[in-house]
């Protein structure tokens, strides 16, 4: 099996290129170096590129993006705005697109990693919020367009790449008591991989976060 993770050398992405392979995928895990995901020729370039080197793709997962830095309303700056749509909702868009013809041929996979922030209004993460949601919008037009042949799905991760003075507070926010892991995100791809019959839908991995009574009114 042949994968390519953007956002690979992140936290979350590098946890899920890891588990891929010690699952038996071959994988090209990409970072910033390897281009700028907002840019459709860098994506398309990057796609081709892991096509090539891997003899093909079943499986890309989306993990790049930007721009996740908390900010008053006042001094959200056009910049911001270019950050957090641009891998995040473009890189989707780009990466999708590039990758189509490869997934329709192998009926493989599109992960998009979203954010429960898609569904939660943070007012001081407002363009973050704003591109996760379409992001999670993109997960059903790509999974429209690429079916049959190929499936499309999100996965919203909550707390799963805390910082080590946040882990009691974060973990008590949540429905099972404790953070996640990269690996509980890898988890719920290596499922999607097998769920044949499933597409055009976003699996929350949160550890019950968002239904929480503790985190109300609460932003990260």
């Amino acid at each position: 099996m042949r994968a390519l993770v953007t956002g690979g050398t992140g936290r979350v992405g590098s946890g899920i290129a890891r588990r891929l392979e010690a699952e038996g995928y071959r994988v090209l895990a990409a970072g910033r170096r390897d281009g700028d995901l907002s840019r459709a020729v860098d994506a398309r370039a990057l796609v081709e590129r892991a096509a090539t080197e891997l003899g093909g793709l079943d499986l890309v997962v989306h993990a790049a993006g930007d721009g996740f830095v908390p900010r008053v309303l006042e001094d959200v700056t056009e910049e911001d705005w270019d950050a957090a749509l641009g891998a995040t909702a473009k890189g989707s868009f780009f990466v999708g697109q590039a990758a189509a013809s490869h997934l329709r041929a192998s009926r493989g996979l599109l992960v998009l990693i979203e954010d429960v922030a898609a569904y939660q209004p943070w007012v001081s993460f407002a363009p973050h919020c704003a591109a996760k949601a379409a992001q999670a919008m993109l997960t059903r037009v790509l999974a429209r367009a690429l079916a049959p042949e190929a499936r499309v799905c999100g996965i919203a991760p909550g707390p799963v790449a805390v910082e080590p003075d946040e882990v009691e507070r974060r973990a008590a926010e949540t429905l099972l008591g404790r953070v996640g892991s990269p690996d509980d995100v890898a988890d719920a791809i290596l499922y999607l991989a097998r769920a044949d019959f499933v597409t055009g839908t976003s699996l929350v991995v949160d550890g019950g976060w968002l239904l929480s009574e503790t985190r109300r009114q609460r932003e990260p």
